[in-house]
């Protein structure tokens, strides 16, 4: 059942704002891999939901012409304004809070911590250290025609990946082999993460 996935997201939660606390302000201003962020907007992107009330949304999206992309992305930029301390407190306090992400639910809300939790310390020369069990979820995620956002479906079509550390494949076709951290990049496009895969499905990939 999806409500098993609570107590990993909650875990990452807690990583993550351990993660925030550990940096300096030369780090958090560091950009990091997702698209114009530095690390310090990440953090604010993932303490969004868990501050203040829904409805701060609401001028945000009326100002970005209601296209929710760029409303996040102002209130992710909104958010990271406050003390990183403050970021990391509100992880830490609201680690359990069930909030839940439209269409692509808890298996969304786990993968996006781990993905953003990549676009933060790979940047800083920091080890991904994901936990396997959680890893295993996303890539099945990502790679299940369920993730929205995440994943276009033509991005995997007849490709076969395969996580070296993991023990983990999925697919049919020419193969991408990498470890599961490399995977979870590439697989919802940092390209960053392409030099670290090989196998024939590689280019493909590449090209997609």
């Amino acid at each position: 059942m999806e409500t098993e996935l609570l107590p990993m997201i909650a875990a990452e939660r807690r990583r993550t704002a351990d993660l925030i606390d550990s940096l300096t302000p030369a780090q958090l201003d560091t950009p990091s891999l997702c698209r114009a962020w530095t690390v310090r907007e990440v953090a604010g992107h993932l303490a969004s939901p868990l501050v203040g009330t829904p409805w701060r949304l609401l001028p945000l999206l009326v100002g970005a012409g209601f296209r929710p992309h760029l409303a996040n992305a102002r209130l992710a930029r909104q958010v990271a304004r406050r003390p990183p301390a403050e970021l990391a407190a509100a992880l830490r306090e609201h680690a359990d809070h069930r909030f839940r992400l439209p269409v692509v639910g808890w298996p969304g809300q786990l993968t996006g911590l781990q993905v953003h939790g990549q676009d933060m310390r790979r940047p800083l020369g920091l080890p991904a250290d994901l936990d396997p069990e959680r890893l295993r979820i996303s890539l099945d995620f990502l790679t299940g025609g369920r993730a929205v956002g995440f994943v276009d479906r033509r991005r995997v079509a007849g490709l076969r990946v395969e996580a070296t550390d993991l023990g983990w494949s999925a697919g049919d076709g020419p193969v991408v082999r990498g470890t599961g951290a490399a995977l979870l990049l590439a697989l919802t496009g940092r390209r960053v993460a392409l030099a670290d895969l090989t196998g024939d499905g590689v280019a493909r990939l590449a090209a997609r």
